[in-house]
Order: C-alpha cells, then structure tokens, then sequence
C-alpha cells in the first residue's frame, strides 16, 4: 500500500477537520502520514467534540506546537502550516512516500510567519530549481496555467514566445498530452493585432511547439470566452490559460467541489485540494471532502490522468 504524506495546512481552518473526516476511507486505500504533531488533532478534536482515530500516523515537523484560533489569520498557524508542508517534502525526497497532498494554507499567515514564497507552488520552484507547472482541474477537465500568482496588470509583459514555446514543451513531456486548447488573453484573441498584440506570440509559440513535437498537440489561441463552450469540453480534456483567473473560474464554476491542484515538473508528486482554509465554516460546520478524496486518490495513481 502506497505511502502518501499529508500536509495539514492552517490549523485554523478545514484541513485537520478534512483529514478527521476522511481518515477511515483514505486509510482503505493508502497508508495516509499526517506531517503534524497528534496533540494538535487531539485539540482539534476537542474542539470539534469528535473521537480521535486510533490508527493515525504522524510524523511531526520540528516546530513548536501552537494553540489551535478557529478562523484567525496568525504567524502562529503560518509557520506551522509552512513547517508541515517542508515535512512532507522531505519525506518525499527520501523516498519514504510515494508523494504528498497539501490542504489548505492562508497566504497572509504565511506572510506574517516571515515565509519569503507566497505559497505551496513557489516553494517547491526554489526548492528544486524548477520552473514549475501549476496545473488544476478533475478527471473532466484540467486547466494548466501559464502565469499564476502574479497581478493582472503584469500578465501582458509575461507572454513571451520562447517562454511559451518552453511551458508548452514542458507540459506536453510531463504529461504526454494528446491534445491541449490553448487560450488566448485579448478580447477575440486581439483581432487580428487591433486589440493587442500578445495573441500573435501566442499563435507563434503553438505553431513552433507543434513542429518541434511532431504532430499537432496544441489547438489555438481561441478566445477565452468561447473556450469551455459544451463543445469544446467534449472535444479537449486540457485547456492551457495565460492568466490564472481567467483559467480557474470556468473550471470552479462547473467543478469547485471536485478540482485538485497538481504541481507538474519536479521531481516528487504533489497534489492538493483546490480550495482555501474557509475560515467561514472552520471548526462550525462539517467541510465538503470530495476535493481531498480526489487529490487522494491522484497522489495514489501518481498523477496518471488517463485511466
């Protein structure tokens, strides 16, 4: 049976609920190491006023264990969930799993925590000196994205066709894709260079890719609002974005509850939920798990997404 390490996220959010919740079917399938000290799933179980499981194993990271404040953004639960998430990394690179699932951080107490990387992504990029593929979705569709968290007025001096050409290849070698639509970032896809420019590149970049692979992988630019039309779901699997929203909301739209969060091109395998620490329901009412379940259970078949 496969090892997976977990990465708890905030303390003060859903995770430790989501890894309580899920613990009886996860361990039907893998062997699940909570990278956390049990003392604070004891608390939390306090808190929740539910039974601890008996058979969960943790391997903690060496970090002071801190007070569990349902729904407060702190340096505490920051450096905590930052500590975790390096845990389960370490293991990985040991061999000792097979891979690792993250829940969910909070940006902001990882910022108060004096964590230099704005999140999970960024983090596994430094580590391995890798330029990183962020990519999400479900077994329905997956949007991988080009730029991710970077503000909207800096994506247009991102779209560079050597980068391009570089992010398309590497996705297409990670994944063996069979086919992939692209989208692209000016209204119409610019209108033939009347509302910009940066659609030419990208129409480039595809071009170039598909010569250097042999066969035509990458479909594109098309408009980003026509792109997730019934038809175009039906036809492609894979969407590539320029811009991270502009990718992940018709995805959350139509599977907020089902979407994982997969980090491509490093040397170990990761996934996550594809959600926030919701401090609105935190430690008050029950957490949809499905989005864990389904990261579980890709960090199982260690990503093979064609099954």
């Amino acid at each position: 049976m496969k090892k997976i390490a977990v990465s708890i996220g905030d303390i003060n959010g859903i995770g430790i609920h989501i890894a309580l919740i899920e613990h009886s079917n996860i361990k039907k399938i893998c062997h699940p190491l909570y990278c956390a000290h049990q003392e604070i799933f004891e608390k939390a179980c306090d808190i929740l006023k539910v039974k601890m499981p008996k058979d969960m194993e943790f391997l903690p990271p060496k970090q002071n264990i801190p007070e569990i404040i349902p729904a407060q953004i702190n340096s505490q639960s920051g450096r905590y969930s930052y500590e975790s998430f390096i845990k389960a990394c370490e293991l990985a690179d040991k061999n000792e799993v097979h891979g690792i699932c993250t829940l969910p951080i909070n940006k902001k107490a990882w910022n108060l925590a004096n964590v230099s990387e704005i999140g999970h992504t960024e983090v596994l990029a430094k580590r391995y000196k890798k330029d990183t593929i962020m990519m999400l979705g479900c077994e329905k569709m997956f949007v991988a994205l080009f730029t991710d968290h970077i503000p909207l007025k800096s994506v247009s001096s991102h779209i560079n066709t050597q980068k391009l050409i570089s992010f398309l290849l590497t996705l297409y070698q990670n994944l063996k894709l069979k086919n992939a639509l692209v989208l692209g970032i000016n209204p119409h896809c610019g209108d033939g260079g009347i509302i910009g420019d940066e659609d030419e590149k990208i129409y480039q970049a595809i071009e170039d890719v598909n010569k250097i692979i042999g066969k035509e992988i990458f479909i594109g630019p098309i408009p980003p609002d026509t792109a997730f039309s019934p038809s175009n779901r039906k036809k492609y699997s894979f969407f590539v974005s320029m811009y991270h929203d502009v990718g992940l909301a018709p995805l959350k739209a139509l599977y907020f509850y089902e979407s994982v969060n997969i980090t491509l091109n490093i040397p170990i395998f990761r996934v996550s939920v594809d959600h926030g620490v919701a401090y609105d329901i935190a430690y008050k009412s029950e957490p949809n798990t499905q989005s864990y379940l389904n990261a579980m259970n890709l960090a199982i078949k260690n990503g093979f997404l064609y099954e």
